[in-house]
């Protein structure tokens, strides 16, 4: 009896959903499943499964939540509706027991869903350069240190989340002398800095 409780409290746990088609760029699609504790699923195919798994912190994940708060849960219109290039089509789902509701754009105006947009994409390119860091890993040694390279760009530009996925695949070439030694020496800078990452840095005023 005390289950049943439990089990319909996890059925109930919302859960946010963001794709985006964008044919010619790479990827074409990408999809982020992302629950209300921090577990996000990267897809790059709407049956893929063997997703990349990332877990935000609390304080990403709750900003992101609230971020769909103040959206209304995407129960109004998103899209400017102005000229402007196509930027791939975007959709934003909640999801909570039987409620769903969803929002498409193209571009938004709106200073909220700007933000959770972009919160999603750094979500996708954090799995974007792991997936092309553990490919290099195994096929290609010689490309390691480049895609440690774009890898320590993202993290300049703070486009990172979820810095632990990288930790295991960060190790293995910081430990393994088959890699080159530029590269083994980049791997365990990063690895060093994402295990204790400095603070954010203040807003400008």
């Amino acid at each position: 009896a005390v289950l049943l409780p439990l089990l319909a409290a996890a059925q109930d746990s919302p859960n946010l959903f963001f794709s985006k088609s964008f044919p010619g760029s790479r990827p074409a699609y990408m999809e982020v499943r992302l629950d209300r504790d921090g577990r996000a699923e990267y897809r790059e195919g709407p049956e893929e499964d063997n997703p990349i798994v990332l877990k935000l912190s609390k304080d990403d994940a709750d900003t992101i939540y609230a971020l769909a708060d103040r959206l209304d849960h995407f129960n109004r219109e998103l899209e400017s509706g102005l000229k402007v290039a196509r930027m791939g089509d975007k959709l934003l789902r909640w999801e909570n027991g039987a409620e769903k509701r969803e929002a498409k754009f193209n571009y938004s105006t709106d200073l909220d869903a700007q933000a959770i947009h972009d919160w999603f994409e750094r979500i996708s390119e954090s799995a974007y350069y792991f997936i092309d860091l553990e490919r290099a890993a195994k096929y290609d040694k010689l490309g390691v240190n480049s895609a440690l390279l774009k890898l320590e760009s993202a993290w300049d530009r703070r486009r990172l989340v979820a810095l632990p996925l990288f930790l295991p695949l960060l190790d293995r070439v910081d430990k393994n002398e088959s890699y080159l030694n530029m590269a083994r020496e980049r791997a365990a800078r990063l690895a060093a800095i994402f295990r204790n990452p400095p603070p954010p840095a203040p807003a400008k005023p």
